[in-house]
């Protein structure tokens, strides 16, 4: 099955309406952009009748697989370590005007349990992922499922020296791994699967923060001013990657692919992802963004969201909408719960439906992680 079968031959001929290589950077292009909805415009021509992902039977508490998207309920994941942060994730997730939901997520925060062998240095680990999936949601849930499993057998093993650049290279090596995988799945169905996903992962390591992300998806983090009390800023712990950003467009039209209207080929609006294995050979590639950050006792908590939530929400406004709800008196306690907690939960479903109130129709999936040394 030739998954480029409906795709025009790549050229490195460019027109009215792309984004050539001498425009600079992309703010000096006079190409007018179209505003942007789906991350992959729909084919004109049906697939047919698409086939299902096997579904997995998940360990309790692996993935929230049988979450209701737009619930009231948030899922609560707490873990105390001695001497590391102790961490809570709070997930909120809404279809949105969608016909379907194409995210998927993902929170472990004991991710250790799943190594084998920790290095000697480390004494716990955490995992939190979002997923925004396009063309269908087998590539979102196909990552849910496998990059987590991929990156606990990857992981350093035994006392391993210079740990920062073996976790780096493993991140690096999981996300090759899951995309080789699902790519040699998709093509080998009839017809073959085009799907394709977005990507943020976050793996804490004690005190440490790896985020590796494809596509525009994101994660932020909330930092209190330790001078001044009460103030707090915002951290970008992702990259965003799309082709209007000049080196990424310069390596779509190097691979012979084309940028039209803020899209590879006019269609898809991510310039790396995992999946769309009919735009490989147009520039689109699975190799993420991998930053580190040292959590301090200042931190009060991460967000991880889909583009969702950031199409309607600066990143600077969603830690200040968060904020505003933990310092609200006035929030009524839940029965049974902390009143922190209470607040956190509150605070992560609040976000989720503000972006859909704001208008914003695609899906959206908000992980919030709390903090606390």
């Amino acid at each position: 099955m030739d998954l480029f079968g409906d795709l025009p031959e790549p050229t490195q001929t460019t027109g009215k309406g792309y984004l050539s290589s001498d425009t600079g950077s992309s703010k000096d292009s006079k190409t007018e952009e179209k505003p942007k909805t789906e991350k992959r415009k729909l084919d004109t021509e049906s697939n047919g009748t698409e086939q299902q992902l096997e579904e997995k039977k998940w360990p309790q508490g692996d993935l929230g697989k049988q979450q209701e998207f737009d619930s009231q309920r948030a899922f609560v994941c707490v873990l105390s370590v001695p001497g590391i942060p102790r961490l809570k994730g709070y997930v909120a997730a809404r279809k949105g005007e969608r016909e379907e939901m194409q995210d998927a997520h993902v929170i472990l925060p004991d991710f250790s349990s799943q190594v084998s062998s920790l290095p000697s240095q480390v004494s716990h680990l955490a995992y939190f992922a979002v997923f925004d999936g396009h063309g269908g949601s087998r590539a979102s849930r196909y990552a849910a499922q496998n990059l987590h499993l991929n990156l606990a057998l990857k992981f350093p093993k035994g006392d391993a020296e210079n740990l920062d650049k073996l976790v780096k290279k493993c991140l690096l090596d999981t996300f090759k791994q899951t995309d080789d995988d699902f790519l040699k799945h998709a093509s080998s169905q009839k017809p073959a699967w085009k799907d394709g996903s977005t990507a943020t992962c976050m793996l804490v390591m004690d005190d440490v923060v790896y985020v590796a992300n494809l596509g525009d998806s994101r994660a932020v983090l909330c930092r209190g001013a330790e001078e001044s009390p009460g103030k707090f800023a915002t951290l970008a712990l992702s990259k965003e990657h799309n082709p209007t950003c000049y080196e990424e467009r310069m390596r779509i039209q190097k691979a012979g692919g084309m940028v039209r209207d803020g899209r590879i080929l006019g269609v898809l609006e991510v310039s790396r992802s995992l999946g769309d294995g009919q735009y490989k050979r147009c520039g689109v590639i699975s190799t993420p963004d991998v930053r580190r950050c040292q959590l301090t006792s200042n931190d009060k908590f991460m967000i991880l969201a889909c583009d969702g939530l950031f199409k309607v929400f600066a990143p600077e406004e969603a830690v200040k909408f968060v904020m505003g709800i933990l310092q609200d008196e006035a929030l009524e306690k839940k029965e049974g719960k902390a009143r922190q907690e209470a607040q956190f939960e509150t605070a992560c479903h609040r976000l989720a439906s503000e972006a859909v109130r704001r208008g914003c129709a695609d899906n959206v999936t908000v992980i919030l992680v709390a903090i606390e040394f």
